[in-house]
């Protein structure tokens, strides 16, 4: 099963996107979460680390195959690795059925690393951490489709935001509406997604959320969505 071609286009650019974390998912009983939470999904967020890059070990090629047979909605592959196998890495997620591979602004190889998502025919995104400057992402930003920032450090669930959060979302914000570019990127806050912090995040320019426990652990989907889909926007 894939998403249609043309699927990053067709994202609702009048709403706040949901943008499902499968790390949060039953790990016994994905395809149990997935079936409750699909219709509700714009794209699904997985995440894969090395343990190098990252301090945890995450998805892997062949989990991400078997998810990509059980689902038409976008897969994220939100992409931890160190540079020796970035490449590599690449290779093998776009061999599973990623549609996105977003890297980070600190991987040396980038610009190489973008390419080789785009030969694969997948659209590319970059990371900011709240450690890394806003600015680093200017010189991509023609090539890219996404820019996730990440709110928490990196690899370790259950963080509260980081006081930086807002204001480099802020920045990233004006930083992209600045550019005089004809394509869109979509701006998306990674951590920390909870009940309190979403409005803020919204308000400070978020395009998408990565949602996991609020959405996986919701009893009441439709309810959820109705807010999630509702948020105000602000920046």
């Amino acid at each position: 099963m894939k998403p249609n071609e043309n699927w990053f286009d067709a994202l609702p650019g009048d709403r706040l996107l949901a943008e499902v974390s499968l790390w949060s998912a039953n790990l016994l009983a994905i395809g149990a979460d997935m079936d409750r939470i699909d219709s509700y999904a714009d794209l699904y967020h997985l995440d894969v680390a090395d343990g190098h890059f990252s301090p945890a070990l995450l998805f892997f090629p062949d989990l991400v195959k078997a998810i990509r047979s059980s689902t038409s909605k976008p897969l994220h592959v939100h992409l931890m690795a160190q540079d020796d196998i970035l490449s590599d890495q690449i290779d093998q997620f776009a061999d599973a059925g990623a549609d996105l591979v977003s890297i980070h602004v600190e991987n040396a190889t980038i610009g190489r690393a973008i390419d080789k998502i785009c030969e694969h025919g997948m659209r590319a995104g970059i990371v900011l951490t709240v450690d890394a400057p806003v600015p680093s992402i200017v010189e991509h930003l023609n090539r890219v489709s996404f820019v996730p920032l990440l709110g928490t450090r990196i690899g370790v669930k259950g963080q509260g935001l980081d006081e930086r959060a807002l204001e480099q979302l802020l920045e990233a914000r004006q930083i992209i509406d600045s550019q005089q570019h004809t394509t869109r990127t979509v701006l998306a806050a990674d951590g920390a997604i909870r009940e309190h912090t979403v409005p803020g995040l919204r308000l400070a320019g978020a395009d998408a959320v990565v949602m996991g426990s609020l959405a996986l652990g919701e009893k009441n989907l439709d309810a959820r969505m109705e807010w999630i889909r509702k948020m105000p926007g602000g920046a």
